[in-house]
């Protein structure tokens, strides 16, 4: 077996991409970047970002219950933009979902794109039909945000992607009540040079717990001469103190390969903001934006991840 066949972790569905533009029951110029969830009968939720033909987007919710076909679609858009807010004049955009049991409620952290530039805000749903807006909660320019599922030390905890004069890396910052947020600590930096991940990393989907640390699927932008390409990365953070990463990987596992992941509005894209777990506790769902005009899916073991990630260990030297 070739070594390229022993690091493939994800599986594409053959009949991606699984959802476009042209399944929606409205006009639309492109459909990506989705939120994913189980709904509590076993049904996917997906919440799709959709561009609209003047550029802005808003988001809409698309069902399915086998995950891969069969989607039903809102007839009109399910969350959209204030037009009379100047956080989000511009949109919203690249949701991430987490069920939060404390609260039993979906919390949602997207982008709301304002006269200020992106900035992070959240809203809350119990069933993905009405929603409790929180407005913005982490300034422009800031995005790739998703909350943990639970209090870590009292505390919520939000990931998210500041830009700042040193690059684009992965904060982490808590709140007592999901409106004050604060005690920022950087968690993942953009490495230097030409490494895959330099200069820009983002967070991917939400974070997923398992024993040894929550998994983080991140991004990372490889500028070269004929424009950006977006490939999947991996990292682990500690449980019970997730400022504190433990684990990185060497390289990426996931990249655009595919035509409709190499070709579209922006080329050589694969950007996940969701995922499902089975039952099973091991089987992986990843939902991405392929080229930012479609959505597909991909599937892998959670288990054959996280051994790839003790196998790939980034030498310290190299992180940052």
């Amino acid at each position: 077996m070739s070594r390229r066949s022993k690091d493939v972790l994800f599986v594409r569905e053959p009949t991606n991409p699984i959802l476009s533009a042209a399944d929606w029951p409205y006009p639309a110029h492109t459909v990506f970047n989705a939120g994913a969830t189980l709904l509590r009968d076993g049904t996917t939720l997906l919440l799709c970002r959709v561009e609209d033909r003047n550029g802005l987007s808003h988001l809409t919710a698309a069902r399915s219950k086998n995950g891969v076909d069969g989607w039903v679609i809102d007839e009109k858009p399910t969350f959209s933009a204030d037009p009379d807010n100047k956080d989000e004049v511009w949109g919203l955009e690249d949701p991430r979902i987490t069920y939060v049991d404390e609260l039993g409620k979906y919390a949602i952290a997207y982008t709301a794109f304002g006269v200020g530039g992106p900035g992070v805000a959240l809203a809350l749903t119990e069933d993905f039909v009405t929603f409790e807006k929180l407005g913005l909660v982490m300034q422009p320019d800031d995005k790739d945000a998703a909350l943990l599922p639970r209090r870590i030390d009292g505390n919520y905890a939000l990931l998210h992607r500041p830009i700042a004069d040193s690059g684009a890396h992965v904060w982490i910052s808590f709140s007592p009540d999901l409106r004050n947020w604060g005690n920022h600590k950087l968690v993942l930096p953009a490495r230097k040079g030409g490494f895959w991940d330099a200069n820009r990393v983002g967070l991917s989907p939400p974070l997923i717990e398992t024993p040894g640390g929550w998994l983080m699927l991140y991004h990372g932008v490889r500028r070269t001469a004929s424009g950006s390409i977006y490939r999947l990365g991996a990292a682990l953070l500690d449980l019970e103190h997730p400022d504190q990463c433990i684990q990185r990987g060497d390289s990426w596992f996931f990249g655009p390969e595919e035509r409709y992941e190499r070709e579209g509005d922006v080329p050589n894209v694969t950007f996940p903001c969701g995922f499902t777990l089975a039952p099973d506790g091991d089987t992986l769902r990843l939902y991405y934006g392929a080229a930012d005009t479609s959505i597909a899916l991909a599937t892998g073991s959670l288990k054959a991840l996280l051994a790839w990630l003790e196998a790939h260990p980034s030498p310290p030297q190299i992180t940052t």
